[in-house]
């Protein structure tokens, strides 16, 4: 025979008390006399009573949890997000509902749309792109959407973020200063703003203020992977590259190593610069140099804004710049 679920009704009986004094020491209510608290405790120990949080959520039309979307959870950039995310959301007492979309914009919508069926107070939304659906979808939804990390070109949506095309245009001038005029630009699809609207226009600044012409030939669109960077040796060497600024640190260990595999020394015949700087440019040897964000902290500060926008305080400020900047490691001269 399946075990009947205890009810705060059950509890409130055994105790003889009011379901209201029940649902005061289960929320920590300090309005409540000592011994009552005692006497309720026991009960609920005895009768093994779980507090639902749904329904809790449903008397309070709040269920205090936050719906975190997330296109791939083994990128360290996203992971690194996530913790800053977390260590508010549990200051704050949200409870946080982790999902994974693929980086596929079908299933970023229907991820979405199931998180809000769980009825979450609030959504953060990390990945590569914001399409005019999942647009559409952020207008419909009731509960605020912050985006943590990602651009959305149009600026619909409160957003966290460094400014990428200073970030990149400061680290293709490093590039330049060190003698580099042919410096690939590789990267994930250009369907995706962070790519085409922001890294691109930062790569083109840093050439066109230092007087180089832009080559689309030294523009590579390629997947976010290992892989992807390790196989592209022979057409960045047929480019006549001599540095690369990579759009993705897993992207940039594989182009790194293809290049060592194939007997280019870097840096000495040809420069990295990453993107990230998450723990995997440490790993790899020689180290490389990147970009740096603040990533705990835009994860941090995406969760915070969520938190207001969710109890209606006024926010100054919609969007969000952290500061940027550059680690110098032995990928770079």
């Amino acid at each position: 025979m399946e075990k009947q679920t205890v009810t705060i009704y059950d509890v409130a009986r055994e105790a003889a008390v009011s379901m209201a004094t029940v649902s005061r020491v289960v929320n920590g209510n300090p309005n409540v006399k000592p011994a009552t608290r005692k006497k309720v405790l026991e009960v609920i120990d005895r009768l093994d009573y779980r507090p639902n949080a749904v329904a809790r959520g449903l008397a309070s039309k709040k269920t205090t949890t936050v719906g975190v979307i997330i296109p791939d959870v083994t990128n360290a950039y996203f992971s690194s997000l996530a913790r800053g995310i977390d260590d508010i959301a549990m200051m704050y007492k949200y409870n946080i509902i982790l999902t994974n979309s693929d980086e596929n914009g079908g299933k970023e919508v229907q991820v979405l749309n199931t998180l809000m069926a769980k009825q979450v107070d609030g959504i953060i939304f990390m990945g590569n792109q914001v399409t005019d659906e999942l647009r559409e979808e952020f207008r419909r939804s009731k509960a605020p959407i912050v985006l943590a990390g990602s651009v959305d070109a149009e600026k619909t949506q409160p957003s966290v973020n460094i400014d990428y095309v200073a970030a990149v245009a400061e680290a293709v001038k490093n590039l330049i200063d060190h003698g580099n005029e042919k410096i690939a630009f590789v990267s994930g699809s250009m369907d995706q703003a962070i790519n085409h609207d922001y890294r691109l226009k930062g790569y083109k600044k840093a050439l066109k203020d230092a007087g180089i012409a832009y080559d689309d030939k030294l523009v590579f669109e390629t997947d976010y992977t290992y892989k992807a960077g390790q196989s592209l040796e022979p057409a960045l060497s047929a480019a006549g590259a001599t540095a690369a600024f990579v759009g993705d640190d897993e992207l940039a260990a594989g182009v790194m190593n293809g290049l060592t595999d194939a007997g280019v020394a870097v840096p000495d015949e040809f420069e990295v610069i990453t993107s990230n700087d998450t723990k995997l440019t440490e790993l790899v040897r020689p180290k490389m140099s990147s970009i740096t964000q603040p990533l705990y902290d835009i994860g941090a500060v995406a969760m915070r804004l969520l938190t207001k926008l969710m109890n209606n305080e006024t926010v100054d400020e919609n969007t969000v710049i952290l500061p940027y900047g550059l680690m110098k490691r032995s990928s770079t001269k």
